[in-house]
């Protein structure tokens, strides 16, 4: 119990470190000209952040049986710890840009290094790949399938589909 606890004690700090990057970061394209899309949807994403820890703790807490880690743990956690390298590998490629909001800089191609080489939006791969195997790592899977889920449809239909028609329309 104690590693699933340090566990969500380490992801709780790095979202919150997150949150204040992403703000600095939002200060510097703002500087620059810069201005935000989509921002009426991002207390969705933050919701299910939070709820997809909250149930993550509920899941694993409420468990009627004793807590054990599944005998698969560490593949499914070392498939967490290769998301958070391509996560660092995102924010790092990104620098500045780098933000939890839709925030567009005029007049500025949308970056193609790291791993914008090989994907156009690797850093949502990077949380649907977090959102699976974290949860299977401690044997909460009503909280890997409903988030997974709830995911999906969130990038799918809303925020993807608007930052790209923002990207393209500072495109044209």
């Amino acid at each position: 119990m104690l590693f699933f606890w340090l566990t969500l004690t380490i992801l709780v700090l790095q979202r919150t470190c997150e949150l204040f990057f992403a703000a600095r970061n939002a200060r510097i394209i703002r500087s620059l000209g810069g201005y935000e899309v989509g921002a009426e949807h991002y207390r969705y994403l933050v919701t299910l952040h939070v709820l997809f820890i909250t149930s993550l703790i509920c899941e694993v807490q409420l468990s009627p049986a004793p807590f054990t880690l599944p005998s698969w743990w560490p593949m499914t956690f070392a498939v967490f710890l290769a998301a958070q390298v391509l996560r660092y590998w995102c924010m790092w490629s990104l620098g500045s840009r780098w933000n939890t909001r839709i925030l567009i800089l005029p007049d500025t191609p949308p970056v193609r290094r790291g791993p914008y080489r090989y994907l156009r939006h690797p850093n949502y791969l990077v949380v649907a790949i977090e959102l699976v195997s974290l949860p299977i790592s401690f044997g909460a899977y009503f909280t890997a399938l409903t988030f997974s889920l709830l995911n999906a449809w969130l990038l799918l239909r809303i925020r993807i589909p608007m930052e790209e028609k923002a990207v393209h329309r500072t495109e044209d």
